[in-house]
């Protein structure tokens, strides 16, 4: 299926290798935005008038549909954020630092985001708890057995991505959580690069918190999601007070907050991203996320086949099943291989991908990175391979 015609960016002459960055946005999301601005743009639970109870409505329309999307027991285990970025700060530094105490173990690994790693330095520092890196396999992959092996009786949470977002590997979240659990470990998941590409269900998998955020799956920039376990949920202590989450206060200082979700939804929320964010949602069951995940596998090894066999290329992830393909071309900067690139309009991400650490494991500091979605073609990809087969991208990027 053509989906240019959903997708404004799409016509603008570029070719998107960017998605693990951001998702491009339909028409229907764009749409949607502009909609309450221009026909219903009230304050959510503040006003006695119908379009404020518009606005609520659509506002309990839209987490009804998270909780499905996701499969949560309920939706007032749906808070909605800023972003991946705000839902792991908000579970970190609202719940782990008040749940471990001095020497107590969290384990990650070193091939995480820096919206991940960064809050837990600030805990361990504040806590006097100890960070534990799961050693990755050859292939920069996570498994169980290395968990296993890192886990001690001080062990007390775990803190991954369920996919990370420049090897794209997907980490076996059940088998660890089932595992953890029985050890009374709590298991924490940042799922930005998943819930994009795959289906996600929390009970399923038995994760205690989940994070994601909306415009990693066609949605507005400005809001997240964090998902956690009502039991675990409403332990968590909110960031942010303010307007919105409070039942009541009195000049003693005696505060008493509202139930979830409100609890940590402090303020006014980002109401037209989230009721954007709805509507991209309505988009991804439409095209199915079956669909979508099948479409990038297929594009991910049609690009490794085809980028294997250019002498100057290496791929650090051939193998994983994602739609990410990191690689360098030899003796250019990554950054050259983006300007160069960019001349000819199409767009890939190149750094360290806020995984800073990862270089220690990795051997390099900086890497090219492809990320695909199920808009992008073959086609594409074959420009891409076109301009690559070229001895000279260093001369030409300058």
């Amino acid at each position: 299926m053509d989906y240019k015609k959903d997708f404004p960016m799409l016509n603008k002459g570029i070719i998107y290798f960017d998605n693990s960055a951001t998702t491009l946005k339909p028409k229907s999301v764009i749409e949607e935005v502009s909609n309450y601005y221009s026909n219903y743009s009230a304050n959510a639970h503040r006003g006695d008038y119908n379009i404020s109870q518009i606005v609520d409505d659509k506002l309990n329309d839209v987490r009804e549909k998270t909780r499905k999307f996701i499969n949560a027991e309920k939706k007032e285990e749906i808070v909605f954020t800023s972003g991946a970025t705000e839902s792991l700060n908000v579970v970190i530094k609202g719940f782990l630092k008040n749940y471990l105490n001095s020497k107590d173990e969290i384990l990650t690994t070193k091939a995480e985001h820096a919206s991940l790693i960064l809050p837990l330095f600030d805990v361990v520092g504040k806590t006097g708890s100890v960070i534990k890196y799961i050693p990755l396999n050859d292939d920069l992959t996570v498994s169980l057995e290395n968990v296993k092996k890192m886990i001690t009786n001080k062990t007390k949470v775990i803190v991954i991505s369920h996919v990370t977002n420049v090897i794209g590997d997907i980490r076996p979240v059940k088998e660890i959580c089932k595992y953890a659990h029985k050890l009374g470990i709590l298991v924490i998941v940042d799922g930005a690069q998943s819930v994009p590409h795959e289906r996600v269900d929390v009970r399923s998998l038995d994760v205690d918190f989940l994070t994601f955020s909306a415009h990693k799956m066609l949605g507005p920039t400005g809001v997240g999601v964090l998902y956690g376990k009502e039991k675990y949920l409403k332990k968590v202590k909110p960031l942010i007070e303010g307007g919105g989450m409070n039942a009541s206060f009195d000049s003693l200082g005696d505060v008493e907050y509202k139930e979830l979700p409100e609890k940590l939804e402090a303020g006014t929320q980002n109401l037209a991203g989230i009721f954007g964010f709805g509507k991209a949602i309505d988009y991804i069951n439409e095209v199915g996320i079956e669909n979508i995940h099948d479409k990038e596998i297929m594009l991910k090894r049609y690009m490794v086949e085809k980028m294997s066999k250019l002498k100057n290329i290496t791929i650090y992830n051939k193998d994983i099943q994602n739609g990410i393909v990191t690689f360098n071309v030899e003796g250019v900067f990554a950054q050259d291989v983006a300007a160069y690139l960019n001349k000819h309009n199409i767009c890939v991400r190149v750094g360290n991908h806020c995984a800073k650490i990862l270089s220690e494991v990795l051997g390099v500091k900086n890497t090219c990175r492809a990320s695909l979605y199920f808009y992008n073609t073959k086609e594409e990809i074959d420009k891409l391979i076109e301009k690559l087969d070229n001895d000279n991208i260093l001369y030409e990027s300058l």
